[in-house]
């Protein structure tokens, strides 16, 4: 009973938690069959695939957004209505690949005033250029050399002896140029101060200044004056406005007024006046009433009437 059969098999041994990749040694784990793509691919390094601190979520997200061609929908409105995730675990997951690298979120504005969020997914994060296109390079800061020879140049006073001076403001850019009127009433430029006035009804963040106002008037005379109304008016400063705050309304306001200034109002030629009516009288005659420049006989009493009157039909 105590003698064991030699010829029996051992038992299987787990593999080590150390090596985690004994599996495929033994004909387990995963077997690949490739084919080579020629079309509609898209080449991902291993570091994005197989990053260690990113979610899967993160790390699909990732590779989606290196996927798409330039201009595609990128925000979370548009991925919520791609994945069946919800906007909270697709935010989180854009904020880990923006908190690694491969997300970068800018914000420009468009040639119309409009102020977007342009969203940019980097393949390889940390590759950034220094210099964007169209900048002067940098020169790189070096540490003097150490000669061991003494400083000759006086010293400079220390911070604290320095007379403190007040900052001066900055100067405030002007406003971009408006368009003038043919004509300044007082009652084309009161309606056009009485509608910058109320565009804050609209949009809260169209509180303008009195000189903002002042400056803005005679611009929107201009598009009164060529036949628009008011609601037009209103409905052209106030629509497609960005969601981010305005930090000078006046100043995007002043650029739509000049730029989307539409043509004058064709010519129209004045109206003739009515016809002048003659009064009403009564006929001397048979006292029937009829339009004449001047009381008198009606037509049919005037060719048949003798001195004693109307002679009857």
């Amino acid at each position: 009973m105590g003698t064991q059969n030699p010829s029996a098999p051992l038992r299987a041994r787990s593999a080590s938690a150390a090596n985690p990749t004994r599996t495929r040694h033994h004909g387990g784990g995963i077997v690949h069959e490739n084919t080579r793509h020629t079309t509609r691919f898209v080449v991902i390094g291993n570091h994005l695939v197989q990053h260690k601190e990113l979610s899967l979520l993160a790390i699909g997200l990732g590779c989606h957004l290196q996927s798409l061609p330039t201009g595609a929908g990128a925000d979370i409105k548009s991925l919520t209505a791609r994945f069946p995730e919800g906007p909270t675990r697709i935010a989180a997951a854009l904020r880990e690949l923006e908190a690694h690298g491969y997300l970068r979120r800018e914000r420009v504005r468009t040639p119309t005033g409009r102020i977007i969020t342009r969203t940019i997914s980097c393949n390889q994060p940390g590759s950034r250029p220094a210099n964007r296109p169209g900048n002067p390079p940098k020169a790189p800061l070096r540490e003097a050399a150490d000669t061991g020879c003494p400083d000759r140049r006086p010293a400079r006073p220390a911070a604290t002896d320095r007379p403190s001076r007040p900052r001066e403001p900055r100067p405030r850019k002007a406003l971009p140029a408006v368009p003038q009127p043919d004509c300044t009433l007082p009652g084309l430029l009161r309606t056009a101060v009485d509608l910058l006035t109320d565009l804050r009804r609209h949009d809260s963040r169209l509180l303008l200044s009195a000189a903002d106002t002042a400056h803005l008037a005679p611009g929107v005379a201009a598009w009164l004056e060529r036949d628009v109304l008011p609601s037009a008016v209103r409905r052209a400063l106030t629509a497609d406005l960005p969601d981010e705050p305005l930090r000078r309304p006046a100043a995007l306001l002043a650029h739509r007024l000049s730029d989307r200034l539409p043509p004058p109002a064709p010519f129209r030629a004045p109206a003739p006046p009515p016809p002048v009516r003659p009064p009403l009288h009564n006929c001397d005659g048979c006292d029937r009433g009829f339009r004449a420049p001047e009381p008198g006989l009606c037509r049919d009493c005037r060719p048949t009437t003798g001195p004693g009157g109307c002679v009857p039909a």
